[in-house]
């Protein structure tokens, strides 16, 4: 692109700047965080605090009543977007673990969202498939195996407000979409996911640096809603 490249480049030093100057994690999530971080590396799939205050500001900006979730984990993003919600609203959250959603429920029913949460254990393309294309949904966040990011996609879209946003994360997945050394497989499946999008005449896109990548979609206005 020919235009003025207006971005940083973080440091810790100024990484941990911005954190400062971010609404800290409050009493729940902090316990929500240190929980997760008792797992292992496998807390890496937690959403970082900052994207997940992101999700809640866009859930309750665009008035969402409807969200999906694809890939809970211990339910961080999940709080996040519960919270932006009316009280009548719903979250759909699939997931395949009965042991990590367990402790995303414990959070849930702490925040009294659990009202607001519909979560389905299950292979989430079955979940999405049996999902009626209406009432559609007003956001939808994809957060689970790299691997099947199109089709989580290609599912979702006829389910998708005219009006609604998709997120999708870990869009630049630690800076390997762009490092030719990294050719696995999960590697190879978000770069092929990005292509697929940005060639997609049938929704626009933008892809925030926001922690690992943020992906955020919608439908290209007038033009007519995807179908199965």
């Amino acid at each position: 692109m020919s235009e003025y490249r207006k971005y940083l480049l973080l440091d810790d030093e100024l990484y941990d700047y911005a954190l400062a100057h971010t609404t800290a994690p409050d009493g729940l999530q902090a316990r929500l965080i240190a929980r997760t971080a008792d797992l292992g590396d496998s807390r890496r799939m937690q959403v970082a605090h900052s994207q997940a205050l992101f999700m809640t500001f866009v859930t309750r900006s665009m008035g969402a009543r409807r969200a999906l979730e694809i890939g809970t984990f211990t339910g961080y993003s999940a709080l996040a977007i519960a919270r932006g919600l009316p009280a009548d609203g719903t979250l759909v959250a699939c997931d395949v673990s009965e042991d990590w959603t367990s402790i995303a429920r414990e959070a849930w029913s702490e925040a009294g969202l659990s009202g607001r949460i519909d979560l389905r254990i299950g292979p989430a393309l079955e979940t999405v498939g049996s999902l009626p294309t209406d009432p559609p949904f007003d956001l939808v966040f994809i957060d689970a195996d790299k691997e099947s990011y199109i089709e989580y996609y290609e599912a979702v879209l006829p389910r998708l407000s005219p009006e609604g946003l998709l997120l999708a994360d870990n869009t630049l997945w630690e800076g390997k979409v762009v490092d030719r050394e990294f050719n696995d497989e999960p590697t190879r499946a978000i770069r092929a996911f990005n292509e697929h999008v940005s060639a997609d005449p049938r929704t626009e896109q933008v892809l925030l640096p926001l922690a690992d990548g943020l992906t955020v979609v919608r439908l290209t206005p007038g033009a007519p809603r995807p179908r199965l």
